[in-house]
């Protein structure tokens, strides 16, 4: 008690003369890249030519060079003359060590005082800008230390008890803080703009769906998760995500709004929890209410309801199997040339969930990045989890197109029969045979998947089923598969160069 009371009398001696700007109501623009831009509006009361100014309403991760202060109204004019930002709040490894090579009083387990002197605080100083600069090198000192305390003519290489320290020095401060010599042109008080760019803060999408019993009409349910480390609480903040792929240096390098969507239970009653707007090449989503994000606290909000979400499950073989990094840096005459390219054989049918982000499809808003997790009900009414993916950034009328998973009951079979080159006359021939076998109770589409890899030109010479050409290289055929079947296909592929 009576260290708190020093402490607290030391704290208010060191900010006497001092002008402390504190901030009002912040805004926040998090970025799914693990930053965050916050803004804030600081009183200021300055007189004409330089001021002393001190922020300590400040995250622990604070870029100092991304700051920008200014008058919204543009009355009176502001240079920041110098800036200096203190990201070392006081705390008792700090304070030990401002005391090394002095004696201190200590209070031992039983209440009794001892004395002993600060030999070595075992203190690291960890600067968060550095860190947020030039990587994790940056520690200094390396690992914390034991501290070293002489008692009586005796070293300990633990504390004796708890250090009660006479007072804070000067340079002690309680929070992060920004220190401004500020110049204006004139007098007077006025609400400055002040903004920075800060670390510590991410936000992502996750994507639940839910497909009933039987058949293909889903329910979506999407949140985002907001995560603050940044060493600061953000009280009733209103807060915008930002989605989009925004370049940011890192460390050790030089539409649509959410009321039209239909909610799965009726009629959202509350309004939309969050909206959506194109803005400049990125998608910026904003929470319409204001909410509290506290430090080390992780939030969600949904921002996604919707019902009666047609999709599609589609099965895929595509019964290559190729190790890539083998084959790093072949041309053409390379794959022509290695008999055994292409020949080993993938036997697992993959398992694809697909939608349209239309508004005909009670959708149409682009959807950010995240998580979706696949659920289907069971005929007891519960729901089993069936699989998970990420999907990238998706604007709206586009298909999103997940993989689910490996199907159990289907298998596919791919053997090459013949393959023969020609240098003479620059042609090669391959002949392959693909078997797909269902061993369910009910017929299965599946698209099998070929890709024509021995050369640039080519063509199919004879091919058992039908197929369509996806792209340069690559052909599909989409067969049935009657239950407990198994369907057989041909093909021959003709290479010319």
């Amino acid at each position: 008690m009576i260290a708190r009371f020093v402490c607290f009398f030391a704290c208010a001696s060191v900010f006497c003369g001092s002008l402390f700007a504190q901030s009002t109501q912040p805004s926040l623009t998090i970025y799914n890249e693990d930053f965050a831009v916050v803004r804030q509006e600081i009183p200021l009361d300055l007189k004409s030519g330089e001021n002393q100014v001190n922020v300590n309403d400040l995250t622990m991760h604070l870029e100092p060079d991304s700051v920008v202060l200014r008058d919204p109204s543009g009355k009176h004019s502001l240079q920041v003359l110098e800036q200096n930002y203190r990201a070392d709040p006081i705390s008792e490894p700090l304070l030990l060590s401002l005391y090394e090579g002095k004696t201190i009083e200590f209070e031992g387990s039983g209440g009794q005082i001892i004395k002993g002197k600060v030999i070595r605080s075992g203190f690291t100083p960890q600067n968060y800008f550095s860190i947020n600069r030039y990587g994790q090198e940056s520690y200094q000192g390396g690992a914390p230390q034991q501290p070293v305390i002489e008692v009586d003519g005796q070293l300990r290489f633990s504390l004796p008890g708890t250090p009660i320290f006479p007072s804070l020095t000067n340079d002690s401060i309680l929070k992060p803080r920004l220190e401004w010599l500020l110049a204006t042109d004139k007098a007077g008080k006025f609400p400055a703009e002040f903004s920075y760019v800060t670390g510590g803060m991410s936000w992502e999408a996750d994507y639940n769906i839910v497909a009933p019993e039987k058949g293909d009409l889903v329910d979506i349910v999407g949140w985002v998760t907001m995560d603050n480390q940044t060493g600061k609480t953000f009280e009733n903040a209103r807060i915008k995500l930002m989605a989009g792929d925004v370049n940011k240096i890192q460390p050790g390098m030089s539409g649509r709004a959410f009321s039209q969507m239909v909610a799965v239970n009726g009629a959202n009653v509350a309004g939309p929890p969050v909206s959506e707007k194109a803005f400049d090449e990125y998608h910026l989503y904003t929470l319409e209410r204001t909410t509290t994000l506290r430090d080390r606290e992780t939030k969600q909000v949904e921002f996604i309801r919707a019902a009666g979400v047609g999709t599609k499950q589609i099965y895929i073989f595509d019964g290559v199997k190729i190790d890539a990094n083998r084959y790093n840096g072949w041309d053409w005459d390379n794959f022509r040339n290695d008999h055994s390219y292409g020949t080993e054989s993938n036997t697992k049918i993959w398992v694809m969930r697909e939608f349209v982000d239309s508004q005909a499809n009670h959708l149409g808003m682009p959807l950010p990045k995240g998580r979706v997790r696949f659920y289907r009900r069971n005929d007891d009414g519960q729901i089993e989890f069936t699989g998970e993916n990420v999907i990238d950034h998706t604007p709206r009328d586009e298909t999103v197109r997940i993989y689910t998973g490996n199907a159990f009951d289907l298998t596919g079979e791919r053997v090459r029969a013949s393959y023969f080159v020609d240098e003479s006359n620059r042609t090669a021939t391959e002949l392959f045979e693909i078997k797909v076998r269902n061993h369910k109770k009910e017929p299965v589409d599946v698209r099998v998947v070929e890709h024509l890899y021995r050369g640039q030109n080519w063509e199919i010479t004879s091919n058992s089923a039908d197929y369509k050409k996806t792209n340069a290289h690559t052909i599909e055929f989409p067969v049935t598969i009657a239950p407990d079947a198994e369907k057989t296909i041909d093909y021959t592929a003709h290479y010319t160069w």
